[in-house]
């Protein structure tokens, strides 16, 4: 029996650059794009560091085109996935290597974007008009109370 494995990633971070959709031979729409997350701790001193990671983020199938419907650059996103490795031979006959997250999940976590822009004005105005019918409603409740008198209290 061999012994489990786990190979797991999550990350929140931001796209650093527009996903790019593309489709193998066979048809398979595949997506890519960059990732960046920040990565800080106290030195000897106990002053904060901080320091950017870069990550690369491949998607397939459905999620690929998904991600090139929602994402641009810059917009905060959690992506869950797994790590991968892949190889190929360079022009000079040297083995190059390339580790990806392989995205399983995908949230956004803000509204920039491509069908996000504009999404906190429209979110505003949504939110004027529900002041105003509440407004509204509490006038019409207010005509239509008669008023109590402590003889109607059941208690």
């Amino acid at each position: 029996m061999s012994a489990r494995s786990l190979n797991k990633v999550q990350l929140i971070g931001n796209l650093t650059r527009e996903p790019e959709l593309r489709y193998t031979t066979g048809g398979t729409p595949v997506v890519t794009f960059g990732l960046a997350t920040n990565r800080s701790w106290k030195d000897q001193n106990g002053e904060t560091k901080e320091v950017a990671e870069f990550h690369n983020i491949v998607a397939w199938n459905k999620m690929a085109e998904i991600c090139q419907q929602l994402l641009a650059k810059g917009m905060k996103i959690y992506v869950e996935g797994s790590l991968t490795t892949r190889s190929w031979e360079a022009e000079d006959g040297s083995t190059r290597y390339k580790t990806e997250i392989r995205v399983d999940d995908m949230i956004l976590l803000d509204s920039k974007g491509k069908q996000g822009a504009g999404l906190d004005e429209r979110k505003e105005e949504v939110q004027e008009k529900e002041v105003e019918v509440e407004e509204e409603v509490a006038e019409v409740e207010a005509a239509d109370e008669d008023p109590l008198e402590d003889t109607d209290l059941p208690f």
